[in-house]
């Protein structure tokens, strides 16, 4: 029979021979073997062409066959049964089971990153383009994060002056573990021996899709009560209840952070160049200088570590013109967005390692600088541990099919909002080069007109037509003018706006992945009450993993919170500059032709 496949999520095409899918639709495939991880199939629109092999599950039937012979009638959670077979499972998984991806792929890509390249879980790999790479300062094998003096340890002051606490002073242990038993690979239970007339006791299934988004983020770990760490009074992350329901409790010291002065500089004896731009916090007033690659690995950590936190994407890199002007300056601008966001954000703002990247000196204390990066590389608080540290309102301030229905209407809100920024993003990139070649050319034709009609008039020598044929040619260069104006105002008005839509795109493709977290930990509630109902868990067990449930929806829910906040803060504040900058560019224009016909007066 023909080969299927479900789609787990949306994905756009943004390539030639690339097809778009939506989210549940059943596609055929041409072949099961992906290429560097991806498929050829077609869509229920019948567009034939390829799409990541992580964006979906490959659907397999069972095939009439004699039982027990492992022929090509076996159950097909047999069908990749490599060379010398697997341990006996403990029990049969679905019929349905999820055919692991090739991890990456290297053909192009979607609007969104596929699930297997997500930053959970420690997935993620900081990119290292051309103009960046990696050098002795980062290369450095020794361990340095367990030196005194390390990230969190007095590295760098906290932001009330104090160091610190180093050891386990403020420590204390959180564990999520209980009596729960699960199964190893989405089966049953090791055989468990309940006294005489005690309940059975069933267990949730784990995920049969190690790469969703879910598992690598550590929520089904937590859901399930396998997380267990050290917490420190500093690491709690607390969600309060606000106006408009759960929000992330507010940065007690907030502040701002300038990027400014890139300059270039060289090393190696001038064999290796690249740009340093120069940071100055307003808690500290004291400056730093990064590199790009630093504002990378920043990203990677903090991605790593903050799966229901949507951290800004970084400005692309780009593989050459690395060291032109109008390249630096973009950059520049989609750095200080970065940072605005950054340090705005309740949760990313006060971060440890955020901080040792703000206030830290790289130049001149190069030791205290490794050891507060080695101690983030190294941080505990990752994936299921991370849920750890979250400090919630009670639990009965949250409904069940209250959340899932706020969940699922920002799930849309998301969608509407991404295909509408696309929409505005490929309208003002238009427009601005329209203006930039079209509108100056149609304008400088207009104006050489007038001055040829100018040069006509010359020919005549009456001196009462002296007056006039100045007039016009002046009106000609004002028209000339008037299309510099339209080349160089994209700049003022239009390429603020498409930075910010760029910010935020990065924002809406983090947003899938962190409502599949969410939803993922719904799931296993209602499986959990759906065994309890038949009577096969106790209550005791099922409360907990809603109560991690819970947690995880307070978390999921401030950050939308935030991210409408942040929404409105942004959006507001580029609508009126491009407002203001369209009004200074028509007064500019009125000003020019009111010059012109002022020239006329005296003819």
């Amino acid at each position: 029979m023909a080969l299927r496949a479900r789609a787990l999520y949306d994905f756009r095409s943004e390539n030639p021979g690339e097809i778009s899918l939506r989210e549940h639709e059943v596609l055929s495939l041409c072949s099961e073997q992906d290429i560097e991880g991806w498929l050829e199939g077609v869509n229920s629109r019948g567009d034939r062409g390829l799409f990541p092999a992580s964006y979906v599950q490959v659907i397999r039937a069972p095939e009439p066959g004699p039982a027990g012979d492992g022929g090509p009638g076996a159950p097909a959670r047999y069908a990749n049964v490599p060379p010398g077979g697997f341990e006996p499972l403990p029990a049969a998984p679905p019929a349905s089971t999820f055919q692991p991806p090739a991890a990456g792929f290297a053909y192009g890509g979607g609007a969104l990153q596929p699930p297997a390249q997500q930053p959970f879980g420690g997935g993620y790999q900081a990119s290292q383009g051309s103009d960046d790479d990696w050098d002795d300062e980062w290369d450095d094998s020794s361990t340095v994060a367990d030196e005194p003096g390390a990230l969190g340890s007095g590295a760098y002051p906290d932001l009330d002056g104090s160091a610190a606490a180093g050891g386990a002073a403020g420590r204390y242990r959180l564990s999520t573990r209980s009596d729960l038993s699960l199964g190893a690979r989405g089966g049953a239970a090791a055989p468990q021996h309940p006294p005489s007339g005690a309940k059975s006791s069933a267990t949730v299934s784990r995920n049969l899709n190690r790469f969703s988004t879910f598992v690598k983020s550590g929520g089904e770990a937590f859901v399930l009560g396998e997380a267990s760490g050290f917490v420190k009074d500093g690491d709690k992350l607390c969600v309060v209840l606000g106006p408009y329901g759960p929000e992330w409790q507010e940065n007690p010291y907030p502040f701002q952070c300038t990027i400014d002065d890139p300059t270039k500089q060289t090393k190696f004896k001038g064999m290796k160049s690249y740009i340093s731009y120069k940071l100055v916090p307003t808690h500290t007033q004291v400056p730093v200088h990064r590199r790009y690659k630093h504002f990378d690995w920043l990203y990677a950590r903090l991605a790593e570590k903050f799966p229901v936190i949507s951290v800004p994407h970084l400005p692309e890199k780009q593989a050459t013109g690395r060291f032109e002007e109008d390249f630096i300056s973009k950059r520049r601008k989609g750095l200080i967005w970065w940072m605005n966001h950054m340090a705005s954000h309740p949760v990313l703002a006060q971060c440890d390692v955020f901080q040792h990247f703000l206030t830290c000196p790289s130049s001149t204390d190069e030791k205290a600088w490794k050891q507060g990066k080695r101690k983030a590389e190294k941080d505990e608080m990752v994936g299921a541990n991370f849920f750890l540290t979250l400090s919630t309102p009670p639990a009965a301030a949250l409904d069940l099919q209250e959340v899932e229905s706020k969940i699922d209407g920002f799930k849309c809100f998301t969608k509407k909002m991404d295909d509408s920024a696309l929409q505005l993003n490929h309208t003002a990139n238009e427009f601005a080069r329209k203006q930039v070649t079209g509108f100056k050319k149609e304008y400088q034709k207009v104006g050489q007109s007038f001055r040829g009609l100018s040069q006509a008039f010359e020919l005549d020598q009456q001196a009462f037509s002296a007056g006039l044929n100045q007039a016009i040619a002046f009106t000609g260069d004002a028209y000339d003018a008037i299309g510099e104006l339209f080349a160089e105002q994209p700049r003022q008005d239009l390429d603020p706006v498409m930075d910010l839509l760029a910010l935020y795109q990065g924002h809406l493709a983090n947003f899938p992945d962190i409502i599949h977290v969410q939803k993922g930990a719904l799931t296993k509630v209602k499986e959990s009450r759906r065994h309890v109902e038949e009577g096969k868990m106790e209550v005791q067990k099922a409360d907990g993993i809603q109560d991690r449930c819970n947690t995880i929806s307070f978390a999921t829910l401030a950050e939308i919170h935030h991210f409408h906040q942040i929404r409105v803060r942004d959006f507001k504040s580029q609508m009126q500059h491009f407002l203001q900058q369209q009004i200074i560019f028509f007064q500019k224009v009125t000003q020019k032709l009111e010059e012109a016909l002022h020239k006329y007066d005296s003819v």
